[in-house]
């Protein structure tokens, strides 16, 4: 009797490695879109779970975002039910744009409703199904907008307790791996809408595996793992920093004393620290409160998100909550 199909095998090997830390008995969630990613990804874990401890279900999200959307929704939850997860539920989620633009705040629905969904039944694990190929779109995507290492490293394969075991797999070997298995998924038709900055920078992969040659997704892939380790350790190095600072003011001369890739994450934790919300803190705040140590000239504050003010005066940083009230010293 043959095996399964190779790309069938290499995604339930991917759960499995993904898994193998799991206690009996916990719950397993796929966020399942009903597309061939997150159906190959279910169908992996149905199969493992027949041979582990561990119970699978699935969580379906369903934005509203289209006029059919619910009776999409229930035709992926039905398809993971057809293949023996339980439970399997449908979480509306109520994407409101406040700003950021319609894609991420449909992301931030999607998560909020995930987690609402895994905490309801007890899950101890949420998988998620990203490939290598948007892997490879979120490490261009950073490169376009002049990212730092953190951007670059892409999407990490644990955080929290959601997972991503198909980052060293391919959008065509989920595919592959569904017709080899004989599951259906769906072709949501907002994935081929350019006006979506996700679906140019698809393209414009598939634009450089054409006239650069093949391999350019693995590359994106392998740089975003390198750039990760990378970032992890200054991630650590500034943490030490900001314990060792304190809570301010800050001495000039030993903000002046941290290396420069160590400094500019610094302040990102104290801008945050002071009130800032942590996803409108940008490379321009970081460099203007740096600019206060490297390229002194008795400038004002550094006005950054959340009413918070960084200024520097009597060989001291500060940050605070901005007030009309307080004058601008400095020194």
């Amino acid at each position: 009797m043959s095996g399964p199909h190779p790309s069938t095998a290499k995604i339930r090997y991917a759960v499995r490695a993904a898994l193998a830390d799991l206690s009996p008995e916990s719950l397993v969630l796929v966020a399942c879109s009903g597309g061939g990613d997150s159906m190959a990804l279910a169908e992996a874990v149905t199969h493992e779970a027949r041979h582990g401890s561990w119970s699978a279900g699935a969580v379906v999200v369903d934005h509203g975002l289209q006029p059919d959307s619910a009776h999409v929704a229930q035709q992926a939850a039905q398809r993971c039910r057809d293949l023996g997860l339980d439970p399997v539920v449908v979480e509306r989620a109520v994407t409101s744009d406040s700003g950021s633009g319609l894609e991420a705040a449909a992301r931030e629905a999607r998560y909020a409703a995930l987690s609402r969904s895994a905490d309801h039944l007890g899950a101890a694990v949420v998988l998620l199904g990203h490939t290598l190929d948007d892997q490879a779109e979120q490490v261009l995507l950073g490169l376009v907008r002049g990212s730092g290492a953190r951007s670059l490293a892409g999407m990490a394969a644990t955080r929290g307790r959601y997972r991503r075991p198909l980052l060293g797999v391919t959008r065509a070997e989920c595919r592959e791996s569904c017709f080899a298995e004989g599951v259906q998924w769906w072709d949501d038709p907002m994935n081929e809408d350019p006006s979506f900055t996700r679906v140019r920078a698809r393209r414009a992969v598939a634009d450089l595996e054409v006239d650069l040659g093949p391999g350019i997704v693995a590359a994106l892939g392998r740089s975003a793992d390198q750039l990760r380790d990378d970032a992890d350790v200054l991630d650590a190095l500034a943490d030490d920093a900001v314990s060792a600072l304190g809570t301010g003011p800050w001495d000039v001369v030993d903000l002046e004393a941290l290396a420069r890739g160590v400094r500019t994450r610094v302040w990102r934790r104290l801008l945050v620290a002071a009130g800032a919300p942590a996803g409108q803190v940008s490379t321009r705040h970081t460099e203007s409160c740096d600019a206060l140590i490297t390229h002194w000239r008795g400038q004002g504050p550094v006005h950054a998100p959340g009413s918070v003010r960084v200024l520097r005066r009597d060989g001291y940083v500060v940050a605070q909550a901005d007030s009309p009230a307080r004058g601008d010293a400095h020194g």
